[in-house]
């Protein structure tokens, strides 16, 4: 794991990020010592979060944290008086800022729209007071099944505005995933389109919807936005047009003043097994936690355009939304294939919209090289100052491309790790902060993150398990309707502390590294190993573009070692190839870590939000176990390839 440091920050990432006016603010002088502080001094931390980062509060909190319930189901700002809506929209709207941009919105057919605070405000009213009049208010989740339109900004937070409970919900989910999440609430409002586009094919999302509600007795609305004018079915009495409801509205809606602790969102945590678990995102600690990762990780000020590729459904589309807005920056959305109708897309978009900070996965970069780099070549992408990413470990070849091809060696990668149940990062690097490539650095600012062995140990130079010794303003505050799967989940494996499930390294400079899931740990032979090694070895053969690891049950090694590889193109299958990538990871990793068997397919199974589903694929390979709910993956179809390789 031993590397180089390949970035060190100068010039305006020194001296005029925002985590430099923090630090100098407070007379801290370096990078340990902020971390340090943060961790061990949190009333004073997050009093001066919330000041530097300016969150306002309707009443003021009297205690920055209460732990007597015990530290899972510890509270934040306590007995304060906030809504998300009027930090990230109302008083933008209401000052100078009304006529600069909040968001701008592009599709893959070319449209776009730019909408400023002011136009966004007189929206989310409408809308707010729309859902009023259907009856909805504190407390009441909604349910967003819709595309990435600018209509979807205008919905979360019009829910928040009136103190409702926005649940988002990819808008790739099949029925059984998304009825799952309509029946676990109880919803009784679900918000769709007519269609969207992607990939040049139309997607019937109202058909879909209507599947989805079949069953849900609870369910009295469907509120349409028209968003290609096609044909689709209608049920009178229940569905209703977009336009109709928000049509003579008022533009000025009350914003509620909701206690800290009252929920703003549901955000579905799902696996490749059981049942998706809706973890509980608060008002207050929401507010103070974005604002804090999006102005001093991504370093987001007033003059940013943020854009990270991303969907409502996944963590990081409210994340953008609301640490964005809070900043008053501006954000960018999009609707459709990334990298349609020409490889090219995204780097177009960068240079149109002069993006400043752009969040990526490992995923999306790994198929954006097997496309070429003369595609990334013929754009000008100097606006660009931050780039970000998140979602799965890095191997070296793709964090390298994404370095040095598009950041050209001058910007930082913000290698982030959280989570859905977290709605916020345990591991982040800071502007100011050296880079090794892969790395996440050190514990995000406040929250003090270990690496354990087995007995619980902390675990310096080898491979241990993340933990969390305390939590943060953002975390669950459990599973919607299921505390006691909460508990079991996270506080159940070493008492006290919060139980990640990410194995992790920290090396002797003190960087830390993600190498995939402690459960999808393997033991050849008594030595532990992550599939995140395997994979890299792989790819970085140089013919594989994408692989999958994972043991199985052997006699005499304990597990051994299976893999599926996607091969770059003008690279064949062969027994020879083979042969040459297993003596190859041996190479690397030590003969005992050669794989047993490897598999070429043409692509891997994965989420919308770019994971590969290793234990969907290890169960389809062994032929026992739950295959999962294949309806959350961005390309079921990946599942035949496997099926007719194993």
């Amino acid at each position: 794991m031993a590397s180089e440091i390949v970035w060190r920050p100068t010039g305006a990432y020194l001296k005029k990020s925002n985590i430099r006016r923090f630090m100098d603010k407070h007379d801290i002088d370096d990078y340990d010592g902020l971390v340090r502080r943060s961790i061990e001094e949190r009333d004073w931390f997050w009093n001066a979060v919330v000041e530097d980062a300016n969150v306002e509060w309707f009443e003021p909190y009297t205690r920055v944290y209460d732990d007597s319930r015990g530290i899972e189901w510890a509270r934040w700002f306590v007995d304060g008086k906030i809504n998300i809506v009027h930090n990230v929209l109302d008083r933008h709207a209401l000052s100078s800022r009304r006529d600069k941009l909040a968001f701008i919105w592009a599709s893959e057919t070319g449209e776009e729209r730019m909408v400023t605070y002011g136009e966004l405000y007189e929206d989310v009213n409408r809308f707010a007071n729309g859902l009023r009049s259907l009856g909805i208010g504190r407390g009441d989740p909604v349910c967003m099944y819709m595309p990435m339109v600018p209509e979807i900004i205008v919905a979360f937070l019009a829910i928040l505005k009136i103190g409702a409970i926005a649940v988002p919900i990819f808008s790739a989910f099949g029925p059984e995933a998304v009825r799952t999440r309509l029946e676990d609430v109880d919803a009784r409002i679900v918000l769709t389109a007519d269609g969207s586009i992607r990939h040049g094919r139309t997607i019937e999302i109202k058909a879909k919807a209507d599947q989805c509600v079949e069953g849900v007795g609870t369910v009295e609305k469907i509120i349409v936005l028209k968003r290609l004018g096609n044909d689709i079915p209608w049920k009178e009495g229940r569905d209703v047009w977009w336009d109709e409801l928000v049509s003579g509205q008022p533009e000025e809606c009350r914003t509620e003043e909701m206690d800290s602790e009252d929920t703003a969102m549901l955000l579905y945590s799902s696996g490749t097994t059981g049942k998706p678990k809706g973890t509980v995102h608060t008002h207050g600690g929401s507010n103070v936690q974005v604002a804090k990762e999006v102005g001093y990780y991504m370093d987001v000020k007033e003059g940013d355009v943020l854009f990270w590729v991303t969907d409502i459904g996944w963590m990081m589309g409210p994340w953008q939304i609301l640490g964005a807005q809070h900043h008053g920056a501006t954000h960018f959305i999009y609707e459709g294939g990334i990298n349609h109708p020409a490889p090219d897309k995204l780097w177009e978009l960068v240079e149109r919209y002069s993006i400043t900070g752009l969040g990526i996965s490992p995923t999306l970069v790994r198929v954006l090289i097997k496309e070429g780099d003369e595609w990334v070549a013929r754009h000008d992408l100097s606006s660009l100052r931050m780039l970000g990413s998140t979602g799965e470990p890095w191997d070296d070849s793709s964090w390298n491309w994404l370095f040095e091809k598009v950041g050209k060696r001058r910007l930082p990668i913000i290698n982030i790790s959280g989570g859905t149940e977290l709605f916020g990062c345990l591991l982040s690097p800071l502007p100011i902060t050296d880079l090794k490539p892969k790395t996440l650095r050190g514990p995000g600012l406040g929250m003090d993150i270990d690496c354990l062995d087995e007995n619980g140990k902390s675990v310096r130079g080898g491979i241990g398990t993340l933990v969390c010794r305390n939590v943060g303003p953002s975390m669950t505050r459990g599973f919607w309707g299921d505390p006691e799967r909460y508990i079991e989940t996270y506080w159940s494996h070493f008492p006290g502390m919060w139980y990640h499930a990410d194995l992790a390294h920290v090396d002797a400079d003190g960087f830390w590294f993600l190498l995939g899931r402690a459960d999808d740990l393997m033991k050849i032979s008594g030595m532990r190993v992550g599939p995140a090694d395997i994979e890299t070895a792989l790819i970085d053969h140089g013919t594989v573009s994408e692989a999958a690891a994972f043991g199985v049950p052997d006699e005499t090694t304990g597990e051994a070692i299976v893999c599926f590889a996607v091969l770059k193109p003008g690279n064949e299958p062969s027994d020879d190839l083979r042969k040459d990538l297993r003596e190859h990871v041996g190479d690397i990793l030590g003969k005992p870590f050669r794989p047993r068997s490897i598999l070429f397919v043409e692509a891997l199974p994965k989420t919308r939000s770019g994971k590969i589903v290793r234990r969907t694929i290890k169960n389809i390979y062994i032929g026992s176990g739950p295959v999962g709910d294949v309806s959350t993956l961005e390309n079921p179809e990946a599942l035949d390839g496997i099926r007719r390789a194993v």
